[in-house]
């Protein structure tokens, strides 16, 4: 009886060497289980194929990192975006609120106009002094605009000073602070006359020369008088803010603070016309009103 080639011996079966396998597997995990035969064997493979998986994660890593870093770049990109954006709305912002408050000291200087039925020119500020003892500012409005020397200058508050030089296209107004400026004013309550003068420091005006025994109350408010020819009657002035008394001294020292907006506004008013005579005419005919009560003093004289 022939045996077959060596080479062509057949083995154990398929199923066999499964069942077998499986068995080999089990007992391996039941012996690695309670004993831990395994686990330095484990250690070894794994510190072996450390590098391998690191190096199969590497396109991986460089990929997550590459989007890490885009994302970035673009965050930074919409953050710089915003802020610029921001910047800008909160320089929009303070311009819209700037126009706006000058639009309503606009409107506050338009119903100031109408009220006076004099006719006016809106002039802006040009310039204000940085020495705080010099008491003027320049218009952006001069001869060409029809201001002259002697004209007033509200604002929607009331008066702020008068026309002290004029240029071509400029002028410069004393503000009623000034020390060397003076307004006939008189207590709007009781109507009493006094003049109010400049104190040329920290925006304030005294009643220099008012006895005390005058009628007068903190928070009184001081309108122009009229006498003169300079201001038209009934323009706010100031208003006491302080009186004090001294029986050794014949007048009384009274503070008063002006109601218009001396150092806040950039816009104003100028009374172009006043329906009294002008400082203008006062000092182009001084005679003429001195010698007025003149005449009328000879004509009593028998």
């Amino acid at each position: 009886m022939q045996t077959p080639p060596r080479f062509f011996r057949l083995g154990p079966s398929p199923l066999a060497k499964l069942f077998f396998f499986v068995l080999l597997s089990i007992f391996i995990m039941i012996a690695d289980h309670r004993s831990e035969l395994l686990s330095e064997v484990r250690r070894v493979i794994g510190t072996i194929i450390y590098p391998l998986q690191q190096l199969a994660h590497t396109p991986f890593q460089l990929r997550n990192r590459l989007e890490r870093y885009v994302s970035d770049f673009r965050l930074i990109k919409e953050i710089d975006f915003l802020r610029r954006e921001y910047l800008t709305s909160q320089y929009k912002f303070f311009q819209l609120k700037a126009l706006t408050a000058e639009n309503k000291q606009l409107r506050a200087l338009l119903g100031a106009a109408q009220q006076t039925e004099i006719e006016v020119v809106l002039a802006e500020i040009l310039h204000t002094p940085r020495d705080p003892f010099n008491r003027k500012i320049t218009l952006n409005k001069g001869n060409t605009s029809g201001v002259k020397e002697g004209q007033v200058v509200i604002d929607d508050l009331g008066v702020i000073g008068q026309v002290t030089q004029v240029y071509p296209w400029t002028s410069e107004v004393t503000l009623i602070t000034d020390k060397d400026h003076s307004v006939p004013v008189q207590i709007a309550r009781n109507a009493l006359r006094t003049v109010i003068s400049g104190a040329g420091r920290n925006n304030q005006l005294e009643l220099r020369f008012l006895s005390i025994n005058a009628d007068v109350r903190n928070g009184d408010l001081l309108i122009t008088s009229g006498i003169g020819g300079v201001y038209p009657a009934g323009l706010p002035v100031g208003r006491i803010t302080h009186i004090e008394y001294d029986r050794s001294r014949e007048f009384a020292r009274i503070i008063c603070a002006p109601v218009a907006g001396v150092d806040r506004h950039r816009q104003v008013l100028i009374l172009i016309a006043s329906p009294l005579t002008t400082f203008e005419e006062k000092t182009k005919h001084p005679d003429a009103h001195a010698t007025q009560p003149n005449q009328q003093t000879q004509s009593h004289v028998p």
